[in-house]
């Protein structure tokens, strides 16, 4: 008993070097076993997401399109989904609320029912000579009902993706230009406002910024068009006691686009500027994995992040960052590969830094559909990156830490105030297959923990009767066999999958003693909850 004391003491003695020093060196043992230490400045917060910072899509696709021979999207789109999947219902339900992005490439050829026999409403038709492959589409009045039926079951808020290439004549310099002609779109708000469905906010266009993809809008236009959607929905909502969202453009960043946009839509004619990542390149490239795997390569996006946070607050505009789609490899993901355990790491990684830059939501390409989704296309059961984004929204509070990783490039680290909880949540990727890391949290600033939410300080370690105090609580993601192309994921060695019910499982934490490193296996993801840190950012 006395030598399980005398180790309690090492331990806490061990602890507090590192957690109260605000700095720790790093040591590798000759298994190839590191520790290191992440250091978290609590004092004030670097950022502020929104507290519905997790989005995901839902596109237009019909099942016949396809990619390099796969036709991935089946029946998983918004004309054409089952809403009364139980998952699917579950799935949505479980973020309490999820925002949802309706739109994509068909948005600009989509037309919205009116009732008006002289505009029939007609499906999509596959046409190898129409832009990206169909004829213009419809959206049928009863489905739009069915949709909004399910999204208020769901409580999921919704962004609702308009067509902005209706009215455009080609132009000498190969976009296409003339006003907007919003007509048929302002025909479908006011239908929307008249059934009482509840739209957080409204988006022009999709991928028509700087060179296009499809087709390309000149920015001085397109600022014009965003200022006549905002006098849509003035008078639309006049006499509401709240107004949806103007979001735009939902394109690819373009610096000198996106600047001459928002010098033109200021003061508070916009609310939000919309940006699509796919930064890995296409779905059928060979070294997915070997991009997702690569520091340097994922470090790469955050000059986008960077460039967008500074254009805004140049402009001093009330108008914030969002990322509007992001599916990280375009036409339509890579099986195995964008619906599997490794692509957790691209897109944990991706929440972490985009939040680092003042981005407020992040809508994920798609909630189900195409090779990229956190649902699976035909049977509705999450993939991977469902469990991981659930643990995020109900992990990762709204306030942004700095933090530091000391250790190897391989380990990436994003630490923000804990979700409805006191202290601080961290999350830990380890791309690395080989290494197992021993990671200790410290603070900059060299403070110790609180034991009062007014952050009263205790200069000591604490005592062996105050251990409850300092646990904390782990999950840690594993792939079932160890397969980084699995579609199963592991909770603390236990498969997450819904019960005969369609239930979504419960995420339990596994408990840990504070004293200990945080052990980070190869090819593994762990958030940590550390309820005893002191941050003051936090109160």
């Amino acid at each position: 008993m006395a030598a399980g004391l005398l180790l309690k003491l090492v331990g806490f003695c061990f602890w507090a070097v590192f957690w109260l020093g605000g700095a720790a060196t790093v040591s590798t043992n000759a298994g190839g076993e590191a520790a290191a230490a992440v250091v978290v400045d609590a004092r004030s917060a670097i950022a502020v997401t929104d507290e519905d910072f997790v989005c995901a899509t839902l596109d237009w696709w019909p099942p016949d399109k396809c990619d390099y021979g796969t036709c991935s999207w089946g029946l998983a789109t918004l004309l054409n989904m089952d809403l009364s999947n139980k998952i699917l219902l579950n799935a949505v339900k479980a973020f309490s609320p999820l925002k949802l992005r309706l739109g994509g490439s068909l948005q600009d050829v989509l037309i919205y029912d009116t009732g008006d026999p002289r505009q029939p409403c007609t499906p999509f038709t596959k046409n190898s000579s129409a832009m990206f492959g169909f004829t213009q589409g419809c959206l049928p009045l009863h489905r739009w009902d069915e949709l909004n039926a399910f999204f208020q079951k769901s409580g999921a808020k919704i962004i609702f993706g308009l067509n902005a290439l209706n009215g455009r004549v080609p132009m000498s310099d190969g976009s296409l230009g003339g006003p907007w002609n919003y007509t048929n779109a302002a025909s479908f708000i006011r239908y929307t406002v008249s059934k009482g469905y509840d739209i957080h906010g409204w988006e022009l266009g999709n991928e028509l910024s700087g060179s296009g993809v499809g087709a390309r809008v000149d920015a001085d236009q397109y600022a014009q068009d965003v200022l006549a959607l905002k006098q849509i929905i003035d008078n639309s909502y006049q006499g509401h006691a709240s107004k949806p969202l103007v979001i735009a453009p939902g394109g690819f960043f373009d610096a000198a686009w996106f600047t001459e946009l928002i010098s033109r839509t200021k003061p508070n004619q916009m609310d939000v500027m919309t940006h699509h990542i796919y930064n890995l390149g296409p779905g059928v490239d060979a070294h997915l994995i070997d991009k997702i795997l690569d520091p340097s390569y994922l470090d790469g996006e955050a000059s986008t992040f960077s460039s967008l946070q500074g254009i805004l607050k140049s402009a001093g505009t009330s108008t914030v960052a969002w990322v509007g789609e992001a599916g990280g490899a375009y036409n339509s993901g890579h099986h195995l590969v964008t619906d599997a355990f490794v692509f957790s790491f691209w897109y944990l990684d991706q929440l972490g830094m985009s939040s680092k830059y003042d981005t407020k939501t992040y809508c994920r390409q798609t909630l189900i559909g195409g090779n990229y989704g956190l649902l699976n296309t035909t049977t509705f059961e999450p993939n991977p990156d469902y469990y991981s984004a659930l643990l995020w929204n109900r992990l990762m509070g709204t306030k942004v830490l700095s933090s530091t990783f000391n250790g190897t490039n391989k380990i990436r680290a994003y630490a923000h105030c804990a979700r409805d909880s006191h202290g601080i949540t961290l999350l830990l990727i380890n791309l690395s297959g080989n290494n197992t890391n021993h990671i200790y949290v410290t603070s900059e600033g060299v403070q110790p923990y609180s034991t009062k939410e007014e952050g009263r300080r205790i200069g000591r370690i604490p005592g062996l009767g105050e251990e409850a105090q300092l646990i904390r609580e782990e999950y840690h993601l594993t792939p079932k066999d160890g397969s980084l192309q699995s579609q199963h994921v592991l909770l603390n060695g236990n498969v997450l999958a819904p019960d005969a019910n369609g239930e979504i499982p419960k995420l339990e934490p596994v408990q840990v003693e504070g004293t200990q490193p945080i052990t980070v296996a190869p090819y593994s993801i762990v958030f940590a909850h550390v309820p005893r840190f002191y941050a003051p950012a936090c109160r």
